[in-house]
């Protein structure tokens, strides 16, 4: 089981490192009272192995009130089931930290105690001195933004098979005939392939059937096509995943969205898994009734 505890100075971008875990198919609780982690912790092992508690991020950190002093103890007894959290201490300096808590408005924890965000800031520095003294790993957010925050975590605490694992791409083959679909972010257009609407013994079929595909693979310019989309695809998407976009999709249109555009889709998927992207391959206009 991996587990990682988030802690640190408010407004150092601990909710920006939750996102991160979370779309790294980490398992996410937002403010955990330090006193509920070994049971979290006991239920999440008993799920067994490649289940959602096998990966499992907790943020605890200074909205727990009288509750966080017992965070390094509770550590050390979860230590004891044989699971080994690794602490994440984020910090920023004073001024660092003022001048976000002045651009987003946002209340600092201990404010109403402390009377003033400096103050607040100060004060909550000395309750985490001695966490940040037993962190496995302090990052100083101050220099860097939500993206640089990001790609640092993802090459921290990503298993190299799971790289890839933050975007999701989808993969929609439509008819043009019918309209674009509204949230493609790439459309590419294959009319000028071979069109199995025109053999009588394929129209019924779609491009997920065999012998539409292998009829429209024939086509000298499919494999040409499809060989400059995987290069274009290979060389785009690690720049989107690196960007810290979690959503991509490509649309393929032929003309009804059946046969050209599904068979292209299909192959565009098998390739992007077996380069261990998470893709999703949906064809909107195959059950369209033919015209």
């Amino acid at each position: 089981m991996q587990l990682v505890v988030i802690t640190g100075m408010s407004g150092a971008g601990k909710a920006t490192a939750a996102k991160v875990f979370e779309d790294m198919a980490y398992t996410v609780v937002d403010n955990l009272p330090p006193i509920l982690l070994p049971e979290l912790v006991e239920k999440c092992l008993t799920v067994g192995d490649h289940a959602p508690g096998e990966r499992l991020a907790v943020v605890i950190d200074a909205r727990s009130g009288a509750f966080f002093h017992d965070l390094l103890p509770t550590l050390a007894l979860v230590r004891q089931t044989g699971v080994k959290p690794v602490l994440l201490f984020l910090d920023a300096s004073d001024g660092v930290l003022v001048q976000r808590f002045k651009e987003t408005r946002r209340k600092h924890p201990l404010f109403e105690d402390q009377g003033g965000i400096l103050g607040s800031i100060q004060a909550e520095r000395s309750v985490l001195e001695d966490v940040k003294e037993g962190a496995d790993k302090v990052v100083d957010t101050g220099d860097m933004d939500a993206h640089e925050l990001r790609n640092l975590l993802l090459n921290e605490f990503s298993l190299t098979q799971d790289k890839n694992q933050g975007l999701i791409v989808t993969i929609n083959s439509f008819g043009f005939k019918y309209g674009l679909p509204l949230d493609a972010d790439l459309v590419f257009d294959v009319r000028f392939l071979v069109n199995p609407h025109y053999v009588d013994d394929l129209r019924p079929y779609d491009g997920r059937n065999q012998l539409v595909e292998e009829y429209v693979m024939r086509d000298p310019d499919s494999g040409l096509f499809l060989q400059k989309l995987y290069d274009l695809i290979d060389w785009s998407v690690p720049r989107y995943v690196a960007e810290g976009k979690a959503y991509l999709t490509v649309a393929i249109g032929c003309t009804g969205g059946r046969h050209r555009s599904v068979v292209v889709s299909e192959k565009l998927g098998e390739h992007l898994r077996g380069l261990g992207y998470r893709v999703l391959v949906q064809h909107r206009d195959v059950g369209k009734i033919l015209r």
